[in-house]
């Protein structure tokens, strides 16, 4: 299993108490919790797959940090090495993250930080967006929180969490604030490469703030959908990506750069490439080649249940802030076109300038599923339709 798939927690404090508590529970299941509410539109529902045709390929995961009262993993007097630790009364082994198909945690083992806990009974949880550890009340340190009803086993084992790193979905992050677009092509605007006789974005769109002569102001939240806002598309390497946009908007943020949405021709042309493979490198797939197989639907993750009243909820701000979700643009380098264009399959569903509504590509947990590659398209929302999961990129003649 590749490493990017597991979960993993993410505070020391946590962990470093917990070592010295009684046994957590043991399950087969990680459990995930949270509330939450906000606005938006409806959709993707993962019990419903009639409103997509198709595209796959995989990734998603978590990172962590954490400490021992145990077995350190490390070397014995006698020169043999103990591969064993411990967290909580948990019996691990220290191995190569990558070889973990369960929860791992970091600081307990010697050696590289690859080589981590592996932790085959321990079970992750989620609070708000916070990554917590089921554990016994009395091993979850003073000063984090403690959310019952999330965690299999006793009524003792609750979901261990620290509030500080829960999701508010009023704020507005912004986590593309001095980055700039950079040239990549004499014949296309700055982040824009040529792709046969057009131009395409190389990274999926962010927004800035414009005022009413087009000078920029700020950036804007990637996690807000920008109602009664005068924004433009950039196109920026390392930047969070917009999501919460409707096809509208993405149409005029990119009129507002000089550009426009790509027709779904010039669209499928730059994911396939000159060779009209099935996916933007070649015929085969590469499972971790591009952020398209989140395990965990984000929206079950920060509202912790599947219940049907989440589905109209998926306009929360929160749900693209989950841990190990949405990624940053070209942070996957294999995902990549023959021309250079970065995450047309994964990460984001891509608006093109088709009337009726269409979004191409896939988004971080459903390409898997719904596969093959570039062929994805989801067309059962109109041009007003907006939620977490929908994003763009714009096309230009060359200049």
């Amino acid at each position: 299993m590749p490493a990017s798939r597991r979960p993993v927690i993410a505070w020391t404090c946590l962990i470093a108490a917990a070592c010295a508590g009684s046994p957590a529970a043991v399950g087969d299941a990680g459990s995930t919790g949270g509330n939450g509410s906000t606005t938006g539109s409806s959709t993707h529902d993962p019990s419903d797959t009639s409103a997509s045709t198709v595209t796959g390929d995989p990734s998603s995961s978590s990172s962590a940090t954490a400490d021992a009262s145990s077995s350190d993993g490390g070397s014995s007097d006698t020169g043999v090495v103990d591969d064993s630790c411990m967290v909580s009364g948990q019996a691990g082994t220290c191995e190569d993250v990558i070889d973990c198909a369960s929860l791992s945690l970091l600081a307990i083992c010697d050696g590289a930080p690859s080589n981590q806990c592996c932790l085959p009974d321990a079970i992750a949880c989620s609070v708000e967006g916070a990554p917590g550890l089921c554990l016994p009340t009395a091993s979850c340190p003073d000063g984090l929180a403690r959310t019952p009803g999330l965690c299999p086993g006793d009524a003792d084992v609750q979901c261990c969490t620290d509030p500080a790193l829960a999701c508010d979905p009023d704020a507005m992050p912004l986590p593309n604030e001095g980055l700039a677009e950079q040239s990549y092509d004499a014949a296309c605007p700055d982040g824009m490469i040529t792709v046969v006789d057009v131009c395409v974005d190389r990274f999926e769109a962010s927004l800035v703030v414009i005022d009413d002569g087009g000078a920029p102001i700020s950036s804007w939240s990637p996690y807000v959908h920008p109602s009664g806002v005068n924004v433009r598309a950039v196109s920026l390497a390392g930047a969070v990506p917009q999501g919460y946009i409707d096809g509208d908007t993405a149409a005029s943020a990119c009129a507002a750069a000089g550009k426009r949405l790509c027709t779904d021709a010039e669209w499928l042309r730059a994911c396939r490439g000159p060779q009209d493979t099935t996916y933007p490198w070649g015929d085969a797939a590469m499972p971790g080649a591009c952020n398209d197989a989140r395990a965990t639907h984000p929206a079950i993750e920060y509202f912790g249940t599947a219940d049907a009243w989440i589905w109209s909820e998926l306009g929360n701000p929160c749900i693209l802030q989950v841990p190990d979700g949405l990624q940053t643009t070209g942070a996957h380098p294999g995902c990549v076109t023959a021309e250079g264009a970065f995450d047309m399959v994964g990460n984001l569903h891509e608006w093109t300038a088709d009337p009726a509504g269409t979004f191409r590509g896939g988004f971080f947990v459903d390409t898997v599923l719904n596969g093959p590659g570039c062929s994805y398209a989801t067309v059962a929302h109109d041009r007003s339709h907006w939620d977490y999961s929908t994003g763009f990129r714009c096309c230009a003649d060359p200049t």
